[in-house]
């Protein structure tokens, strides 16, 4: 005989970056473990020191940041993360981003502008990611800028089944926001068994977050009119999107959106829009300043813990969603 046989089992550990720990704390519990202790500070000229407290040989980790405000400080900090990991001699690395930094840099809308979100999937690759975990990219042809496996989680069913359980159904019309989320909101359209409208809009291309709203198409009056995004931001598109519907003649408006990114009048403007409620999931830590009663946070923690057991355990995560279908 020759080799040697070993008789160690595999073995899991959850990392976490400082970006939002609470929604890494909600993973473990729901994964029956605990975050691996980490010491992480950053030095006076804003570098970032890392060292896990626990041997990371051998094992298979996950490594959990998502990329919130200051958003290019937690991505260096996730690549600083991953290389530890990789010269900590890890079984394999998967990298777990509930919201995926830079997504809608996804092509060149014209000359001389960057590809970012294929220039985050090659840092990962080269800082020693083997696996890419994310949920609602912006586009799905991102998962092709990663050279190795890609699992894309969807939050439709938790906020699908959300809305639904509140509203009448027979009332219900889904309402794409732009052309650009037909697809997303025709999944919708399905799951609610309710009929589709479209706000078609004309963004600036000089401007950003400049957007005009110019006609909604399809019949909303006297509807429960949701909103379905992947993200907001600031809020001007998806507030302007809910004023052109109460002007069309909608009863009510809810806006459902994936990730809370919520930048700079964002604040303001979901507290004076006429939107009855707005719903986000906890990929992205929610602002202090928006608190507000008509704010609902839904997690994605047992969904995420899932696709983590899965991976782990060399299951489906097609499955998850397949059986919600």
């Amino acid at each position: 005989m020759t080799g040697i046989k070993t008789t160690g089992e595999k073995k899991l550990m959850l990392f976490s970056g400082r970006a939002h720990p609470e929604l890494a704390e909600e993973v473990a519990n729901q994964l029956g473990i605990g975050v691996v202790p980490t010491k992480v500070f950053d030095f006076a000229n804003g570098e970032i020191y890392v060292r896990f407290q626990e041997s990371a040989r051998g094992a298979d980790c996950f490594l959990m940041q998502s990329h919130t405000a200051p958003i290019n400080k937690w991505i260096m900090e996730q690549l600083i993360m991953i290389d530890t990991l990789k010269r900590a001699s890890a079984r394999s690395i998967t990298v777990i981003v509930p919201f995926y930094g830079y997504a809608r840099q996804d092509k060149k809308h014209r000359g001389r502008e960057p590809i970012s979100a294929r220039l985050m999937a090659d840092m990962f690759k080269t800082a020693g990611a083997d696996r890419i975990l994310t949920v609602d990219l912006h586009t799905d042809q991102i998962q092709g800028f990663f050279d190795g496996p890609v699992d894309h989680l969807f939050a439709l069913p938790i906020l699908a089944d959300y809305v639904g359980a509140k509203v009448d159904r027979d009332k219900l019309t889904v309402v794409s926001p732009d052309a650009g989320r037909v697809r997303v909101a025709d999944r919708w359209a399905d799951r609610l068994g309710a009929p589709l409208a479209i706000v078609h809009k004309r963004r600036d291309p000089d401007v950003a977050n400049q957007v005009t709203v110019h006609e909604v198409v399809g019949d909303v009056k006297d509807r429960i009119c949701v909103l379905v995004d992947d993200m907001i931001d600031t809020g001007g598109t998806i507030c302007a999107a809910a004023d052109a519907l109460f002007a069309n003649g909608a009863e009510d408006v809810i806006v459902t959106a994936t990730h809370g990114v919520l930048s700079g009048p964002a604040a303001d403007r979901l507290k004076n829009s006429k939107v009855s409620e707005f719903v986000f999931t906890n990929t992205l830590p929610t602002p202090g300043e928006l608190e507000l009663d008509k704010i609902t946070v839904l997690s994605m923690a047992p969904t995420i813990a899932r696709a983590v057991q899965e991976v782990f355990e060399d299951g489906s995560v097609t499955s998850l969603f397949d059986e919600q279908a």
